[in-house]
């Protein structure tokens, strides 16, 4: 059952709770600091760790979803896509979500949505078998 649930989800929900708990602005706000060999300082903010977070769970799902057509996987598809127009309805009505990290996030879930359904399809045309033999000759 659980994985039917798209990992895209993990970011939506901490987007969210971050949101909505710390309120205003959080995510320009320097989190810490790390030194580079050219001598300046990458300050790393909150935004920039949630899309790495997106982005590793994008990579998760593209793994999934490129096992053979089970029942959960269908259902993952499904369920991605429903995650997606809640990205995209959040996006547009929710003031806190009108930023573009959010923008960057839903843009994930739509990779997450295409990569998943464009996998499953070429996955499947391979494991279609048209009539020919083991050995490659036509069947008769």
């Amino acid at each position: 059952m659980l994985t039917a649930i798209p990992l895209t989800v993990i970011p939506l929900i901490l987007f969210n709770a971050l949101g909505f708990a710390l309120g205003g602005d959080p995510w320009a706000v320097t989190r810490f600091t790390v030194p580079l060999m050219s001598g300046l300082s990458w300050n790393v903010t909150l935004s920039d760790l949630m899309i790495l977070l997106g982005l590793a769970m994008l990579f998760f799902e593209t793994l999934r979803s490129a096992k053979p057509a089970l029942t959960s996987t269908i259902t993952n598809h499904i369920v991605s896509t429903i995650l997606l127009i809640i990205y995209i309805v959040e996006f547009i009505i929710v003031p806190i979500a009108a930023n573009s990290l959010f923008l960057v996030l839903t843009a994930i879930a739509l990779f997450d949505v295409v990569a998943g359904f464009t996998i499953s399809i070429r996955t499947a045309q391979r494991d279609i078998s048209f009539g020919g033999t083991a050995d490659g000759t036509a069947g008769r």
